[in-house]
This record gives C-alpha cells, sequence and structure tokens, in this order.
C-alpha cells in the first residue's frame, strides 16, 4: 500500500504539488538527529516501503516528503495518537512499560498540520522533516502524558528496547528539524513546550 498507492497518486498529482507523509522510522536509529541528508537504513518492511515510496516522490520537482515522528493529539476514532493509547491503558487499571533507550521527536499533530500548510503555500517542494523540537526517550513521553491525566493514577515501569524480545527496533530516530523552522514563520516546538503552553487543550 504504501509504495502502490504512492505510485498511483503521485501520478494522478503530476503537475499540481503533492505531499507525501514519511516516517523517521527510514533510519536505523544508529546516531539520531538525521538530517534531510543522510542516508535512510530502515530495519523493517515499514521502513522500508516509505523509503521507496519517498524516492518515487522526490523524483516529480513540485512534490514533498514530510518526515515525521510520532504524532500525538485527539483523532476521530479515539484510538490512532500514541498519548490515546497510553490513556486507555491507564483507564483499564494496566500499567505499561516504556523504553528508556529508544527516542523520537513527538509532536503535537496540529503543529505537524500547522507547518505542512505553511509549507505548501510557500510552494516549497523536497525533503522536510517536521517533527518535534525535542528528543525524548519513550519514558519521558509517557511522563509527560501521565502529569496530563493524574486523575488515571497512571503506572509506568521502565524497560530498555535492547532487551525487546522482538525484531531489532531503531533506538534513536530523532530528527534535526533545521531546515524546516528556517522557512516556517512559526518554529516547531518540543512536546514538553507545547503541552506547557497549552494546557486546555485535549491532548
Amino acid at each position: 500500500m504504501n509504495v502502490d498507492v504512492t505510485v498511483l497518486l503521485a501520478g494522478l498529482a503530476v503537475n499540481i504539488p503533492f505531499v507525501f507523509f514519511s516516517s523517521d522510522l527510514v533510519f536505523d536509529g544508529r546516531k539520531g538527529h538525521y538530517a534531510e541528508t543522510d542516508a535512510v537504513n530502515p530495519l523493517h518492511l515499514y521502513g522500508e516501503t516509505k523509503a521507496a515510496a519517498e524516492q518515487i516522490v522526490l523524483k516529480n520537482s513540485r512534490h514533498t516528503v514530510v518526515r515525521t515522528s510520532l504524532n500525538g493529539g485527539v483523532s476521530r476514532a479515539g484510538n490512532r495518537g500514541f498519548n490515546e493509547d497510553l490513556r486507555f491503558a491507564w483507564q483499564a487499571g494496566r500499567s505499561v512499560t516504556l523504553f528508556t533507550d529508544e527516542f523520537r521527536c513527538p509532536i503535537f499533530a496540529g503543529e505537524t498540520a500547522r507547518a505542512v500548510w505553511e509549507l505548501v503555500n510557500q510552494e516549497r517542494s523536497g525533503l522536510f522533516h517536521v517533527a518535534g523540537a525535542e528528543k525524548l526517550s519513550r519514558w519521558q513521553i509517557g511522563e509527560l502524558i501521565a502529569a496530563r491525566w493524574p486523575q488515571l493514577n497512571p503506572k509506568i515501569t521502565m524497560g530498555l528496547a535492547a532487551n525487546f524480545p522482538g525484531p531489532p527496533r531503531a533506538l534513536d530516530t530523532s530528527l534535526n528539524i533545521t531546515k524546516v523552522q528556517g522557512v516556517l514563520s512559526v518554529p516547531l516546538p518540543g512536546l514538553g513546550e507545547w503541552l506547557a503552553a497549552n494546557p486546555n487543550e485535549p491532548f
């Protein structure tokens, strides 16, 4: 789907601007703070299909690839954001295990939307990293969300991605957002900064 649908849509949009959303998981997570110029090296199929789709989109000079990280907020179905997953677990009285050695750049989805629309209105094409301005571990993210919902008595257990029994995980896919910060009228905030500035925003 990530590749075939992108081929179809990019073809239909061959003469107009087109924005494709990609992922920080095109990187292997070995160094972090990845810039747009860094080589991709995905560790799993999802990242591989996103990386392949990026190349299709970038063949057209009018098209744009937006790589982003974890996006949070209130989704229509109520089960799409990383914050919603945590809240549901706590509402059910469950403790969640969050890694202290896996890092992302989480962002409020509304900030992502604002940035993307500004790129569209400025007719910016090419590759941009659009993510939070702060690198956080999964554990740190959980602490921020837990502080938002004290009435749920949130419980978090520390874990290590390095000990995860499943497939290898990209440990640090934090994104360098210097390029996009230089063209936006309002800089992208870190998740902690955004939460502090928007205490009444549903999240």
